[in-house]
């Protein structure tokens, strides 16, 4: 449920539009409806490697590429925790929210109306997890059950279009020739490529609390779990993507931006009570989303401050005075707001989809690369080799997917086929502005006020119920007084 409740999100609902004004072709949508996943299922086996060799430690990614690369101290879980609190907004899921409430009411998309709502709506998201958990997850598990019943009925409702028991006359149109007008262009793949990815995210979400798996086999448990997600998602989005071409042309797809979902119930049902129903689903599946992805990025954001990563760590670790971590809360609707209103609303969307993507590649190629490099210690300190061994054309592949996403971006697209409206490769440059960020941040924080403190940033490692463990870092001051015991016993003569 972890996975599942993450991966069903706004993208499918929101992105296939985008990806077929990319590819050009029918075909290559569902070509990467299929490498997104199975992309996915390279990187679950890579992690399922890392995660049998510390299966005690939650946190996943930030764990791996610590023992990976342990030079310079501290370098990777600053790194990692600074990256996670600027990317923490939840921007995209409040614009997905906002065009698909205005279109419900039949109300014209401007860049103030969908601003606007976007804020409202994740004010009250994040409201609700400021006020109480308790009813956060209720609200959650809710919605998570509309959306899916909304991704079956969509399915359904696909199966009666090729069937013929709708009013579209010719469900199998866009099925011809299916790869007329495909692209080899690298920027419009790899645009189709990140927005599938963001799809799938959340494949990996077990292994953060692999820890707390109280199992004989918690790997074997976390694997299993994380592959039958995986092989559900796959068939639900494939088949939904087949739904939306049986029943809208291919050239409205291509046009329809974030808003494919109302598209393709106004095509099936007309304007009557369906077509606005079920577009109301697809807006409270984001606005549960919206509460859901805060949940846990304030806990990730309140475990950072409480490992020592951020300043003023009491304030961003308190819970009070709702028993919710309010400061963190705060933080992130701080951070949505400025980027929501910082950017052109029609471009909102793709460039932050885009941006939160970047800064990740970056650490999915190392995590990739640590494997090797973890294996290799291993084997000359006399260590077996893990039975979840992952082969080495697993490591390759998704090693070759992030290489892939990091550079072909940079490759001028095609006219008319650009991602956003300003130069195509911004989402890049900030991207790897956030790192350089975070480095200062590492040099900063970790070198330069401890010697000017003097003290040094220790790490202390805590075992918590059940066995898990988590590391926390710590001030040691130096000692200034000399009280004699630094004397030798004996003076020289």
């Amino acid at each position: 449920m972890l996975n599942l409740g993450r991966m069903l999100g706004a993208g499918i609902y929101s992105v296939p539009g985008v990806i077929l004004n990319s590819v050009g072709s029918i075909g290559l949508l569902f070509t990467f409806w299929l490498l997104a996943p199975l992309f996915a299922f390279a990187g679950l086996m890579v992690y399922s490697e890392y995660a049998s060799m510390f299966p005690k430690r939650s946190g996943a990614e930030v764990v791996y590429l610590e023992q990976a690369y342990p030079r310079p101290q501290f370098f990777v879980p600053v790194m990692f925790a600074v990256t996670s609190v600027l990317l923490s907004f939840s921007a995209t899921n409040s614009i997905v929210f906002a065009q698909y409430a205005l279109t419900i009411f039949d109300v014209p998309i401007t860049p103030a109306r969908q601003t606007t709502i976007a804020l409202a709506v994740c004010a009250v998201g994040v409201g609700f997890v400021a006020l109480s958990t308790k009813w956060s997850l209720r609200a959650v598990n809710f919605l998570t059950g509309l959306k899916v019943l909304s991704l079956v009925f969509l399915v359904f409702t696909g199966a009666l279009v090729l069937g013929g028991f709708t009013h579209i006359r010719d469900p199998f149109a866009n099925f011809r020739s299916p790869f007329s007008g495909s692209t080899t262009n690298p920027n419009s793949l790899a645009t189709a490529l990140v927005k599938t990815n963001f799809a799938f995210a959340g494949w990996n979400n077990a292994f953060n609390v692999i820890g707390e798996v109280q199992t004989r086999d918690p790997v074997r448990t976390v694997r299993k779990a994380s592959l039958l997600s995986l092989i559900l998602i796959t068939c639900l989005f494939f088949f939904v993507n087949v739904a939306y071409v049986a029943a809208v042309p291919k050239d409205e797809i291509s046009n329809s931006g974030q808003l494919i979902a109302a598209l393709f119930f106004q095509r099936v049902f007309g304007e009557g009570f369906a077509a606005k129903t079920l577009p109301t689903m697809v807006a409270l599946s984001c606005f549960g989303n919206i509460i859901a992805v805060t949940v846990g990025q304030t806990r990730v954001l309140r475990e950072i401050a409480r490992q020592g990563l951020l300043p003023y760590p009491r304030f961003f670790a308190s819970t009070k005075p709702f028993g919710t971590p309010l400061a963190p809360v705060c933080l992130k609707y701080f951070l949505t707001v400025l980027v929501i209103v910082g950017l052109p609303a029609g471009d909102a969307f793709n460039f932050l989809l885009d941006l939160a993507s970047y800064p990740n590649l970056v650490f999915g190629a190392a995590t990739a690369i640590g494997l090797w490099l973890l294996r290799r210690r291993r084997m000359l300190a006399g260590i077996a080799p893990s039975k979840y061994r992952a082969g080495n054309i697993y490591v390759s592949l998704f090693l070759l997917s992030t290489i892939f996403l990091l550079i072909m971006p940079w490759v001028p697209p095609e006219p008319g086929h650009g991602d956003v409206s300003f130069w195509y490769a911004t989402y890049c440059v900030v991207g790897l502005g956030i790192l350089v960020l975070c480095g200062f941040y590492y040099w900063l924080w970790i070198v330069v006020l401890p010697r000017l403190g003097g003290y040094t940033v220790v790490e202390e490692v805590e075992q918590l119920e059940g066995g898990a463990l988590t590391a926390r870092l710590t001030r040691k001051y130096h000692s200034s007084v000399d009280n004699g015991e630094q004397q030798p016993l004996i003076g020289s003569i």
